[in-house]
């Protein structure tokens, strides 16, 4: 994976396997436990994707406008296959999922709930999240369940372009000027002690890996580690030495921003029920 980008504003169009409707019409049910572990997949790319939605307008660039928005709608979408799959085995549409859950049933980790702070802080977090993405979907083309495979085959094409949009950034800014180096640093050390939970192994994932239905998160760790020092060395960055938060979040804990982050996304659905337009 390289360290440079193609031109954000240029990102190439990947041919859809599969939409969301297909997943919906296909017939295919997804057990209780893929259900649990794709809405828990679909969570962290629904809460990242509104966090970043709030960039449009404010990014240091309009270019970066586009380029956020479009990884937004990219994760949105990942959201929509994940909730779809996981709405077969409950009844439960994507819209159900997404807008009619309280803070304590989701189970996104923590650090996609993290504020967006500075730009710096921001592409820290994607730096850290596309890196963990990549590698979790990559491993999940090869997944027992043929849903799971199908959106994980999607999702990994649009995930190459995120990693390769923070790998850009961060060289950009770590090779910068003292104070744009300054920042990206900061950034990293605020969003690194968020790393850890995501590559712990809860029960659901010890159950999909047992079924070949998806992997151990701690089987990606070392990958993502010589990945991300990688990229840090090559933009004169460190890779923070700092303690890790306490995780617990994709259990029923949440951070204290998620409940604020739902307000926002879910009042319209709240409020008007069922309302088309």
């Amino acid at each position: 994976m390289s360290f440079t980008s193609q031109d954000s504003a240029t990102k190439q169009t990947q041919g859809d396997a599969i939409t969301p409707e297909d997943v919906g019409a296909s017939g295919k049910v997804a057990s209780s436990v893929t259900a649990q572990y794709a809405t828990m997949l679909g969570d962290d790319a629904l809460i990242l994707a509104q966090r970043l939605g709030w960039w449009i307008s404010r990014a240091p660039e309009m270019e970066e406008d586009i380029a956020l928005g479009n990884i937004a709608l990219d994760l949105v979408g990942h959201a929509r296959f994940l909730y779809t799959y996981a709405g077969t085995a409950t009844g439960k549409t994507e819209d159900d999922l997404a807008y009619f859950r309280n803070e304590e049933e989701f189970r996104s980790a923590a650090i996609v709930e993290q504020e967006n702070g500075d730009f710096g802080q921001t592409i820290a977090r994607q730096l850290i999240v596309s890196y963990y993405m990549y590698g979790l979907y990559t491993a999940l083309v090869n997944s027992s369940d043929s849903m799971i495979a199908s959106i994980a085959s999607k999702a990994v094409k649009e995930l190459q372009y995120h990693v390769d949009h923070s790998n850009q950034w961060v060289l950009r800014l770590g090779l910068g000027t003292d104070e744009s180096k300054r920042r990206m640093q900061a950034g990293l050390e605020y969003m690194w002690p968020y790393v850890d939970e995501l590559f712990e192994d809860l029960p659901i994932h010890h159950e999909v890996a047992t079924a070949g239905i998806g992997v151990l998160p701690s089987s990606l760790r070392d990958e993502f580690d010589t990945r991300m020092s990688a990229v840090l060395d090559h933009a004169e960055l460190g890779v923070p030495d700092v303690a890790q938060a306490m995780s617990g979040h994709r259990t029923g804990r949440f951070s204290e921003y998620r409940s604020y982050i739902l307000g926002e996304m879910q009042f319209l659905a709240r409020q008007h029920p069922g309302a088309t337009w």
